[in-house]
């Protein structure tokens, strides 16, 4: 190597390009103020004779003038900020009112025909009017919009409206449409602006949006999804009533067949939040959700609450005519979607779940699946008393010492009573719930017998194995 040379690295190399990029984009804009300042008024054109009768008129088109791109990351910032002194300043040009604002990224991208990973730049689009409406800078956006902003362009994809819908800036909405903005245009992704109102903040903009006629059941293009699928996943309560007294399509099933309350259901995994997304379900099914209906894996509602633990939600969906024993495509109850769980939620009293689903028709699940509820002692216990005999439970010998420790009592009774015969009121029981089926829960407790028969058979006994 000699003296005169010296090894650029990556880092060197990006750096010399655009510096290159900037001299040359700085060289366009010393140019084109220069001709601006070069350049005079036209003559005033020549008069011409009135048209004849019969002659067509020849209209005058010309050619719009080149848009303006910015790359400044101090022009960005300025109307991100909303910094009002400074977006006087950088709107003294007229052309930065509708610049495309873009920002260049470094990826690394594998090229195959090398064999390696390369730098690539990867260059973002976007607008003044978008950056402004996305943090919510209402003056900025008045002032864009007073000096010609374009309000429906979408740079990058997304209009302003769009970016202030997942924002929740329903000062800016407000602002939008009432310039014209398109409350039904699609991002490139396929997605409405009532779609893009996912938060509680954005309760306004929908309302807005509606209010501007937006359509309350438009679907995204590759999911299918409605704002009412969107709301119920999220647990939206404001904006599934908003969306149900617009007369959206609670019916309404997306491209895997699914209804927004198999939506909801899915939603509730968080046990803190089980409160608002059962008030959801329960505006959904009061506005005729079907809690049978099931998307193409034959997933229902029901069983999503159960794979979510949800002891009311599941409870819900039973009154309202879920199906306890309906398998999906890969063969799971619901039972058995919670069985997965179970010692995932402990806490959340699993062995309730089970109770219902057995009062509400649900099959006894093979005996080799007791094993899955051995954390859970309760839950064990309702399980052994949907058979007629404490089946084979040779898995307890298998128990870690912390676990049978802990739960000795119960599981040496367990192992005395397996395959011994029960008694007869428990035998009774078994009888009446396999005649009754799926009926049980409603039928006992018409039957004219004491409470204490009739919470017996519907399992809700202190679970001691008789």
């Amino acid at each position: 190597m000699s003296g005169n040379t010296f090894p650029f690295t990556s880092t060197s190399l990006r750096s010399l390009r655009l510096e290159q990029e900037l001299q040359e984009w700085e060289d366009a804009r010393r140019a084109l103020a220069h001709r601006r300042a070069l350049t005079r008024a036209p003559l005033p054109p020549a008069p011409r004779p009135p048209p004849r009768p019969q002659q067509r008129r020849l209209q005058e088109v010309r050619a719009p003038p080149p848009q303006l791109r910015c790359r400044d990351t101090a022009v960005h910032n300025t109307f991100m900020c909303g910094d009002m002194k400074g977006v006087y300043a950088v709107l003294k040009d007229s052309a930065m009112v509708n610049a495309l604002m873009e920002t260049v990224h470094e990826e690394m991208v594998w090229a195959p025909e090398m064999g390696m990973w390369t730098l690539s730049s990867r260059v973002k689009q976007t607008s003044a009017l978008r950056l402004a409406a996305s943090r919510g800078h209402a003056g900025c956006v008045e002032e864009l919009l007073f000096r010609g902003a374009e309000v429906n362009d979408d740079p990058g994809g997304n209009t302003a409206l769009h970016d202030a819908c997942m924002g929740g800036h329903a000062v800016c909405v407000r602002l939008l449409l009432s310039h014209g903005a398109d409350p039904e245009l699609l991002t490139a992704d396929g997605s409405a602006p009532l779609h893009l109102c996912s938060s509680a903040q954005s309760f306004l903009c929908a309302e807005m949006l509606l209010e501007g006629g937006a359509e309350v059941d438009v679907r995204m293009s590759e999911s299918r999804l409605t704002p009412l699928h969107v709301a119920a996943r999220r647990g939206l309560e404001e904006h599934v009533e908003l969306f149900l007294s617009h007369s959206a399509d609670v019916l309404a099933t997306n491209r895997e067949g699914e209804t927004p309350l198999n939506a909801a259901c899915s939603g509730a995994e968080r046990p803190s939040e089980s409160g608002r997304y059962l008030r959801v379900i329960q505006m959904l099914l009061g506005a005729g959700a079907d809690p049978r209906t099931a998307g193409r894996k034959q997933h229902t509602p029901l069983h999503n609450a159960c794979a979510n633990c949800s002891s009311r939600i599941v409870d819900v969906l039973l009154q309202h005519g879920a199906k306890a024993d309906v398998a999906n495509s890969a063969g799971y109850t619901p039972m058995d979607c919670l069985l997965q769980v179970v010692e995932d939620y402990l806490d959340q009293q699993p062995e309730a779940i089970a109770r219902s689903l057995l009062n509400h028709g649900a099959k006894c699940v093979p005996p080799k699946m007791l094993k899955q509820c051995v954390l859970s002692p309760a839950t064990l216990e309702v399980m052994l008393n949907s058979y007629t005999s404490v089946p084979p439970c040779d898995w307890i010998d298998s128990l870690s010492a912390d676990i049978s420790e802990e739960h000795r009592p119960f599981f040496e009774l367990v192992r005395r009573r397996s395959g011994q015969p029960r008694s007869l009121q428990h035998i009774c029981r078994c009888a009446l719930r396999r005649h009754l089926g799926a009926q049980c829960y409603s039928a006992v407790g018409q039957l004219d017998i004491p409470s204490s028969v009739r919470d017996y058979v519907l399992l809700r006994d202190d679970g001691t194995l008789q």
